[in-house]
């Protein structure tokens, strides 16, 4: 029997791609026909096969209440809903909103894997944080490190406070554009 294509096959696709690019992130198997995202054996995303109605369940401690609000999503079933874990469902004519759901990897992986691969994560994006780390280490023997190095960790936390900011904005933005 052939493999059909439905609109959201894409969408899995470049979800599992996007996923797999976090660090330590790896595929999950944990029953026939599931490739589940996760990271040092935490799934951090649970999406369909190709071929399958779109489905995706993400641990979302900071938006599960905004996300459930959608009229896709659902608590996600078999105890998960009590550590927010949201399950978006589309059917086969839906396409889902790619932009959203990379989002929700986000803030799921964020949530489910070790801080020091979620620094590693910050360092790689090339992150205020990372840079000014990188500049404070290399003279840290000298008077100006030590007041480089305050600064790097002001910057660290002005750096972070934005990022989440904006992490919501695009967030609220993707859920207006959703409904």
């Amino acid at each position: 029997m052939a493999e059909r294509k439905l609109k959201s096959d894409a969408v899995v696709l470049a979800l599992r791609e996007y996923g797999m690019a976090y660090p330590g992130a790896h595929t999950k198997s944990p029953w026939p026909g599931h490739a589940d995202l996760a990271v040092r054996d935490k799934t951090f995303a649970y999406l369909s096969t190709p071929g399958e109605p779109f489905v995706i369940s993400c641990k979302l401690p900071e938006s599960s209440h905004t996300a459930l609000s959608l009229p896709f999503a659902a608590p996600t079933a078999w105890g998960l809903e009590r550590q927010s874990w949201v399950t978006a469902t589309f059917t086969e004519k839906q396409s889902p909103p790619l932009e959203l759901f990379k989002l929700w990897l986000d803030e799921s992986y964020r949530a489910q894997a070790p801080k020091k691969l979620v620094a590693q994560m910050d360092a790689h994006a090339g992150t205020a944080a990372a840079k000014a780390a990188g500049k404070s280490h290399a003279a840290k023997r000298t008077a100006k490190a030590v007041a480089a190095k305050k600064r790097a960790a002001k910057t660290a936390a002005d750096a972070k406070t934005k990022r989440k900011a904006a992490r919501k904005r695009k967030a609220a933005r993707a859920l207006k554009t959703a409904r």
